[in-house]
């Protein structure tokens, strides 16, 4: 049986959310404005089958795909949002459920950390994906399960707030967001993110 943990749909992905999409994929890239489906299940190689299912009858384009022991994530996008709609439907009909059998987003840890230390910041820049954190930015860390919804979260964050994007994990046991700018436009991220993480409903954990 194939169970759904992450299923989020973005109605307008924001210009660093693309770029950092386009830097790590090896799928079709993105580009600003078009509408996204975040996807995960388990276990993770139907990911493949159902992949197949919903290029086959959705005008949508695979951003990334990835296969894990556990888990498997998709992310589809397309410029109509009624095409990306559609893909997200082809999935729960594959999968024989609806939206509200997904697994509800669940915050395992959320830090701010104001006036990055210099050696902080080059830290953070070593592993980073996305763009570079300053000295004396502040830094939100968000840390979600299923990680499928990270990416949800940071193009929230994007639209409500002028933040960088430093790092999104999107796959993997759990997903993680990392954000820097100042401690104002930090707050209203924080907020953001977490508002539309809670606004999700579906399964308990």
């Amino acid at each position: 049986m194939i169970d759904l943990r992450a299923f989020a749909f973005i109605d307008q992905l924001q210009k660093q959310m693309v770029a950092y999409i386009g830097s790590a994929s090896r799928g079709y890239y993105p580009v600003t404005g078009q509408a996204a489906l975040f996807l995960e299940i388990a276990p993770g190689v139907e990911i493949n089958t159902i992949t197949d299912a919903v290029m086959k009858k959705a005008n949508v384009r695979p951003g990334a795909l990835v296969v894990e022991r556990s888990y498997g994530m998709l992310e589809v996008h397309a410029d109509d949002p009624d095409d990306v709609r559609l893909a997200g439907e082809v999935v729960l009909d594959y999968l024989g459920c609806s939206e509200a059998d997904r697994l509800r987003p669940k915050i395992l840890s959320s830090e701010v950390i104001e006036r990055l230390n210099p050696y902080m910041s080059q830290i953070v820049n070593r592993f980073r994906a996305a763009s570079l954190s300053l000295s004396d930015d502040t830094l939100y860390i968000l840390e979600v399960v299923p990680a499928g919804y990270a990416g949800y979260a940071a193009n929230e964050a994007e639209k409500a707030a002028d933040i960088t994007i430093n790092h999104v994990s999107v796959y993997g046991a759990s997903g993680r967001v990392y954000l820097a700018g100042s401690t104002s436009d930090i707050q209203a991220a924080r907020e953001a993110a977490e508002t539309a993480l809670a606004s999700l409903d579906g399964r308990n954990h």
